[in-house]
């Protein structure tokens, strides 16, 4: 459903109790790019990235199609960066009763600074119950980038909240497939790189490999439905093979 025409915003439930939220945007030199947002609607619901703050009113019109957005409890994001939280105050302005939720580490480093409420920060593991969903928070700093990054799957679904990876060039029109997103997002890499690299990379990515994720919602492009074990490792091959460990 197209919430904005003039952004081209759009939002569509990918699975039950998720939604999309796309916005399609032009980059000057790089050609067409894209902004997701994911909403979990529950009895506590949780909205994972903001997007940057100039999106805010196609942001919050595309959610409000769904749910009065001062009934929103958590506002997740993976790593403290424009398009993950660019838009924090203004959602927690909209949600008297929001909290901004992200790692101890970004509390401590950022967010409890900038943001207009103190964070729920969650530890490595610890699981946030939202009414039948639960979501359950991964460090994983790092990777892709961010000293304070961190991912989110949720259970319920087999959904994986997985931030940066799999970024996928283009106005980003699919909002799942079972098509291949891994050659397109490596391809995107490839021609700039916002992988950090650690020496914990394929480490992080083999954990969260074991936990089987049946739906990887990306940031940027198309959510993905298949099996994301294989996904992952293939990823994590894919980052080897082309920057092998010194």
């Amino acid at each position: 459903m197209i919430t904005n025409p003039g952004s081209g915003t759009n939002i569509h439930e990918i699975v039950a109790g998720i939604y999309r939220i796309n916005t399609p945007v032009a980059i000057p030199g790089a050609g067409a790019f894209n902004f997701n947002q994911y909403l979990i609607v529950d009895d506590a619901s949780l909205v994972f990235h903001t997007g940057p703050r100039r999106m805010f009113p196609f942001v919050s019109e595309a959610i409000g199609k769904v749910l009065p957005l001062d009934k929103l409890r958590y506002i997740a994001f993976s790593h403290f960066e424009a398009d993950e939280c660019g838009a924090l105050n203004d959602f927690l302005a909209a949600a008297p009763k929001s909290v901004p939720v992200c790692s101890r580490v970004a509390a401590m480093v950022s967010v409890d600074d900038v943001a207009d409420r103190p964070a729920r920060a969650l530890a490595d593991g610890e699981t946030l119950t939202l009414g039948r969903h639960e979501v359950r928070w991964y460090d994983t700093p790092h990777m892709p980038h961010g000293w304070e990054c961190g991912l989110m799957m949720e259970r319920l679904t087999g959904t994986l909240l997985c931030g940066d990876l799999f970024t996928q060039g283009g106005a980003g029109e699919t909002p799942l497939t079972e098509a291949d997103i891994l050659g397109p997002s490596e391809a995107f890499r490839g021609q700039m790189d916002y992988y950090a690299h650690s020496p914990d990379t394929t480490a992080i990515l083999e954990r969260l490999a074991r936990e089987s994720p049946k739906v990887l919602a990306c940031m940027h492009g198309s959510a993905w439905k298949g099996d994301g074990a294989a996904l992952l490792h293939g990823l994590a091959k894919s980052l080897d093979e082309r920057n092998p460990p010194r």
